[in-house]
């Protein structure tokens, strides 16, 4: 256990970095479901 606890203590600004980069690549992936999804719906609305 002490190994990871120094591991964690020498490394932690690459373990924020890395849970970061997982949250904006969340939120990138989101925007462009969500555009994709408003571009869907805009084609149906000009359709009609």
């Amino acid at each position: 256990m002490e190994g990871l606890t120094n591991f964690l203590h020498e490394n932690a600004i690459y373990i924020v970095l890395i849970i970061t980069l997982i949250i904006w690549t969340g939120i990138f992936l989101f925007l462009l479901s969500t555009d994709k999804r408003l571009k869907e719906i805009e084609k149906e609305l000009k359709e009609d």
